[in-house]
């Protein structure tokens, strides 16, 4: 009988400390790839003997993954547990590990920014300075230590986790538990897209269109001559009360957009690129596409 393949304690330390790296080979094609890739190599040369084996195992993992780089632990997890049982003969193909990995990386990095960079960080940066303005050398030792004893006691605890969880998921696959956490994931991913799209991709059209007169009564009459202190007591309560200082409207093509749908040309354009991105068009043209056609629309000021 074969004794069955696992990762030790000391094999998901040498992964742990390895992803501490995960960003320190980033690029915009496939983003935390080669990290992640690297991060993996301990464990890769644990389970597959052969030279082929392993090779298939870095390629699979040098796919595009992108999340937040300290929530990517549980999801690292979930993957040893998953290469595991596949060196130990289970039906776990590429495309099932690839459909964990994005279906949970998405949801993730949505948790990740508001835990780590909008609450820890701050809270521990203010303390710090705090003392440290005391003229405190605690304050800056406080921020450093307290910091990365979070950050990494996060990383092995959580990796842990996803690596028990995925031991797990991998006893019942034909139940197609893994289906149903990565269509789970993606929704859930889905709506944080949304959210996202909203905070960061905008917009803004400079083109004016044509005033509007407004009747009379919706702007203020200025008196002729010399303003006394009662006439501009009177104007400051009719700009007070919203009423126009010009007697016509200045309309933008922008003001009518956000009228309309608020966000609705950072939607297209959203849209537009993952249409590209579906006919296979690289993703560093598309960047690169964006920024001639935001300094052409800058220089004849349309936006």
């Amino acid at each position: 009988m074969t004794e069955k393949l696992q990762l030790s304690k000391s094999d998901r330390q040498k992964v742990w400390w390895r992803s501490t790296f995960l960003q320190g080979s980033w690029n915009y094609e496939r983003m935390q790839n080669l990290g992640w890739a690297y991060a993996l190599i301990p464990a890769i040369k644990k389970l597959y003997t052969s030279k082929e084996d392993r090779a298939a195992a870095l390629e699979r993992h040098l796919e595009f993954f992108n999340t937040h780089p300290y929530v990517a632990a549980p999801i690292i997890g979930v993957t040893l547990a998953l290469e595991e049982e596949r060196a130990n003969g289970a039906e776990i193909d590429d495309t099932a590990i690839q459909g964990v990995k994005i279906g949970m990386m998405g949801p993730l990095a949505g948790v990740g920014d508001p835990v780590f960079w909008f609450t820890v960080r701050p809270i521990l940066g203010a303390l710090g300075a705090s003392l440290a303005m005391a003229g405190n050398i605690v304050g800056p030792l406080l921020f450093f230590f307290g910091w990365n004893i979070i950050r990494m006691a996060f990383l092995w605890y959580t990796q842990e986790l996803g690596y028990r969880a995925g031991s797990e998921i991998t006893k019942d696959l034909s139940g197609g538990i893994i289906q149903k956490i990565t269509k789970g994931a993606s929704i859930l991913g889905m709506f944080i897209l949304a959210v996202l799209v909203e905070r960061w991709v905008s917009i803004t059209f400079a083109v004016k269109l044509p005033s509007t007169k407004l009747s009379e009564g919706a702007y203020i009459e200025f008196p002729k001559g010399n303003v006394t202190g009662e006439q501009l007591k009177g104007i400051l309560g009719d700009v007070a009360s919203g009423l126009s200082l010009s007697a016509e409207k200045t309309n933008t093509l922008q003001a009518q957009l956000d009228s309309l749908i608020p966000g609705l040309m950072g939607l297209l354009l959203t849209f537009l690129c993952m249409w590209l991105l579906k006919k296979k068009v690289s993703p560093i043209t598309i960047i690169i596409a964006l920024f001639i056609v935001g300094i052409i629309a800058r220089f004849f000021g349309i936006m």
